[in-house]
């Protein structure tokens, strides 16, 4: 039981007695023998927990008075963090009553057994620590806007989120997977911002986005002249993601070789720049996230199964929204209010028939697909809420669209419609079709998987 406690009491005998069991039990003890001594500790290091006598002199060899209960708010206001149990002689249940109202998490009558206020200081604390949590919970939350509002209304992103919250202070490797759009990078960010680490900076790089020549020096840093083009020294990403999180998106895209280079980083805690002859310690934080199935990738060659083993101490699994429609709605009006505000309209909600549609809808390019709609909902609506003649999703709900190019905005259409187009022309030969469309083979892929495409 590690924590640092106040004894506020004018009976030297019991501050000499209870200081000797506290500090057995692995407190820090410090004491205050009358009202003064109390407000002084007010400008010393805040504590975990506070032992408040009821009755106190105000100042030392004078008269004890009922000060408790006025020192009580006092420790309340200026140390909000701290639990304060009350202790008197001359317990009553008005006392206590007050005692509570004022803020104090208990009050114990003396005389009273060892066991029992070791026990309720231990409570004190868990209560503690319980609250700290839940702050810093709803400060994380309080930083993230627009596209990153997380919605935790269903009961499997609220398992998510609590699984998150007893991770984040820890250094634990965690892979999130999931369907592309289902929120991973905003899952990394809530990680990052209740971590120990978020006084520092967290660096994202989807690796599919890096291209292979470059990954490497990209992520390890490189040295003037290590191949052409090198024309000075580049940090890297763990250099500059030193003390924070460095957050690998869609990590089975990443070169299996690099895989192989990044997993001595991870065993050996060093990173070597390309072309360089030292190494440096790094200290950072990895998250990794990919919307493959692990052991599909690892079967398929894309994922080494040690590093695997690496990364993924805990994975956790975000459901596609399909499968937590009771955020659906709360995402899209966290959304319609964003897009509003940004297009300077007044649109306050979506009609019944407009919400039914959306909760029906499938989304198969899940969140990601559900922000371009509404975006797309608001810059098209004439009036004070988006109609269901607004949204260019299907009318049919699970189980199959209407038409499935109406399932996507106005732009992913057209984009859905040529790559369908140019799979058929090609035979279904997706890196020709690729070559063809001007893009790269993986977001080719990519696409095709977000937009549903059957080859």
């Amino acid at each position: 039981m590690k924590a640092k406690i106040l004894l506020v009491d004018d009976d030297p005998d019991l501050r000499e007695l209870w200081g000797q069991i506290l500090t057995q039990n692995g407190c820090t003890v410090s004491f205050a023998d009358c009202g003064d001594a109390a407000r002084d500790a007010l400008g010393r290091e805040q504590p975990d927990l506070v032992l408040l006598d009821y009755k106190l002199p105000e100042k030392p060899d004078t008269p004890p008075e009922k000060i408790g209960l006025t020192l009580l708010p006092q420790f309340r206001r200026e140390w909000p963090e701290t639990e304060v149990i009350m202790l008197s002689a001359h317990g009553s249940t008005e006392i206590a009553v007050e005692a509570g109202r004022l803020g104090a998490y208990n009050f114990i009558s003396k005389p009273f057994e060892s066991e029992k206020l070791i026990a309720d200081i231990k409570c004190a604390l868990e209560h503690r620590e319980q609250r700290h949590e839940n702050r810093a919970l709803r400060l994380a939350l309080e930083t993230f806007s627009g596209v990153n509002s997380p919605v935790f209304k269903s009961a499997a992103m609220q398992e998510v989120v609590r699984t998150v919250e007893r991770l984040a202070p820890t250094d634990v490797a965690i892979l999130v997977t999931g369907e592309s759009g289902t929120g991973k990078e905003v899952i990394a960010d809530l990680i990052h911002s209740l971590s120990a680490r978020n006084k520092s900076k967290i660096i994202k790089v989807n690796c599919a986005a890096l291209p292979r020549e470059l990954i490497e020096s990209e992520l390890f840093g490189s040295v003037k002249g290590a191949f052409t083009g090198a024309h000075a020294d580049r940090e890297g990403l763990f250099r500059a993601a030193e003390g924070g999180t460095l957050f690998l998106d869609e990590i089975s895209e990443m070169p299996v070789d690099t895989q192989s280079k990044l997993l001595r980083v991870l065993q050996d805690q060093e990173v070597r720049p390309v072309g360089g002859k030292a190494s440096y310690k790094t200290n950072c934080r990895i998250l990794t996230a990919t919307n493959r199935r692990p052991e599909e990738a690892i079967k398929d060659g894309k994922l080494r199964e040690d590093l695997y083993y690496r990364i993924s101490a805990i994975s956790v699994h975000l459901p596609p929204l399909r499968e937590r429609r009771d955020d659906i709605l709360p995402l899209a009006n966290a959304f319609l209010k964003r897009f509003s505000a940004q297009a300077d309209r007044r649109i306050s909600s979506f009609s019944a028939a407009a919400a039914d549609r959306l909760i029906a809808f499938d989304w198969p390019g899940n969140v990601r697909q559900l922000q371009n709609e509404v975006q797309r909902a608001v810059l098209l609506s004439e009036g004070p809420q988006v109609e269901a003649s607004d949204l260019s999703i299907s009318r049919l709900t699970a189980g199959g669209g209407e038409n499935s190019d109406t399932n996507f905005t106005l732009l992913e259409g057209v984009e859905r419609n040529a790559i369908a187009q140019m799979l058929r022309e090609t035979g279904g030969n997706k890196l020709e079709a690729a070559k063809r469309l001007g893009i790269g083979r993986q977001t080719l892929y990519n696409k095709i998987k977000a937009y549903g495409i059957e080859v």
